[in-house]
């Protein structure tokens, strides 16, 4: 966690409500930082439910492989989160591990150890000394409150330089519910699921199947859109509960429901919001960028290329240097392996076009483009002109800070 906050970090931060059903606390275990909070509790009233996305990596964390195996009762009863130690790579052990944090928290809180979920971030390959939560435990049990959200994101932080928290509201039928989400992400930073930790709680009675169909679409366009580095985390974990307390709130069973069309827009919505949080912390980032290809002959081949601009060295340290070098970005289009036609290929930089049909565009001025390149914010298009496919997605600069913040992280 760095003491410098990130240059493109919000500066409106929201108020966030408490939610019915849903109470917190967080507490310094010593699992690999110190005189700061590492480990965060949830608590959640009986009935919630859960729904959860996660990392498509082969090498899953221990509790990503928890997670999944109790995803299917569809109940939750509390959430375990700690930083500092990732519980990846650890065999047996990390195994051991989470059914000893489970079966910990099972017991104070009183419910079965699968209504307990886990997410551990940090360090890979280190055993996690799971015999640090019980300490710590029931005085987390304790002390949880409604309203804790800044500093539930705190405790789940790493090489974040910010906490990252998100509020919308909406109704269901006649009855106004509130999602609150927080999350944790600056660097193993690319899509593939729901790319660093990231958890979501609403009041609203939705069924576990539906909130799992509501996840899986909302994550398309938000924390899959997103890229820092290109590496897919081990522990990448998205989890979304619903405890059903808003008062009078309709029941719903289907992810297609009508009186969904509110909901859906506020959890995109909270969804984004958080996932450019993530983007605009990238590690060592001075520049948030936002790049939207057009005109490809899918939306999924827009993606593609997108993401091979965005994952770009080349691209990122020109960005980071100011420089609107567009080859780069026609490098990163002609290695995506998808359909495109340099000759009809255009670009801009800051809404102004530096190439046309194949060329340097013939009015491009320099001197404009550079000094809109010395903002914080980046826009930049590419129309491939082959069809009616867009997609859109953030990155951010590439930096001596990223090194530097990778090269010392366990030393």
């Amino acid at each position: 966690m760095s003491t410098t906050v990130s240059p493109l970090a919000p500066t409106n931060v929201p108020d966030m409500p408490a939610i019915a059903g849903v109470r917190m606390a967080t507490a310094e275990a010593g699992i690999r930082y110190k005189n700061r909070t590492d480990v965060l509790l949830a608590l959640f009233d009986p009935g919630t439910t859960v729904a959860g996305v996660f990392t498509t990596s082969k090498c899953p964390s221990a509790p990503v492989e928890w997670c999944r195996a109790n995803l299917k009762s569809g109940k939750a009863r509390a959430l375990v989160v700690n930083s500092g130690n990732a519980n990846a790579f650890t065999g047996k052990t990390g195994r051991q591990a989470t059914k000893l944090t489970a079966d910990t928290a099972a017991k104070v809180i009183g419910c079965k150890p699968n209504e307990i979920f886990l997410a551990s971030t940090g360090v890979i390959g280190e055993p996690l000394d799971a015999t640090k939560f019980a300490p710590v435990m029931q005085s987390l049990t304790n002390s949880v409150s409604g309203a804790f959200y800044h500093e539930a994101a705190k405790a789940i932080m790493t090489t974040d330089t910010f906490p990252k928290v998100a509020t919308a509201t909406a109704k269901i039928g006649k009855t106004k519910v509130t999602i609150c989400g927080i999350a944790k992400g600056a660097g193993m930073i690319a899509p593939d699921m729901a790319t660093m930790l990231s958890f979501v709680f609403t009041d609203a009675a939705i069924s576990a199947p539906a909130l799992q169909g509501l996840l899986k679409e909302g994550v398309s366009s938000t924390f899959n859109a997103v890229t820092i580095d290109g590496d897919t985390s081990t522990s990448d974990t998205l989890m979304m509960f619903a405890t059903g307390q808003a008062k009078d709130c309709p029941k719903i069973s289907r992810a297609a429901d009508p009186k969904l069309k509110a909901f859906k827009k506020a959890l995109h919505d909270v969804l984004a919001d958080l996932a450019e949080q993530v983007a605009r912390d990238g590690e060592g980032a001075r520049k948030l960028v936002e790049i939207v290809v057009e005109g490809a002959v899918s939306d999924k081949s827009a993606r593609k290329i997108a993401m091979s601009i965005a994952n770009s060295p080349l691209v990122k340290t020109a960005i980071a240097g100011e420089d609107a070098n567009w080859g780069r970005v026609v490098m990163a289009v002609g290695k995506a392996g998808e359909p495109a036609d340099r000759d009809k290929l255009s670009i801009w930089f800051a809404g102004v076009r530096v190439a046309h049909k194949g060329a340097r565009d013939p009015s491009y001025d320099e001197a404009k483009v550079s000094a809109e390149m010395k903002k914080p914010e980046i826009f930049l298009k590419v129309a491939l002109g082959m069809g009616k496919g867009r997609d859109r997605v953030l990155t951010c600069d590439l930096t001596k800070e990223y090194v530097a913040i990778n090269g010392d992280y366990r030393s």
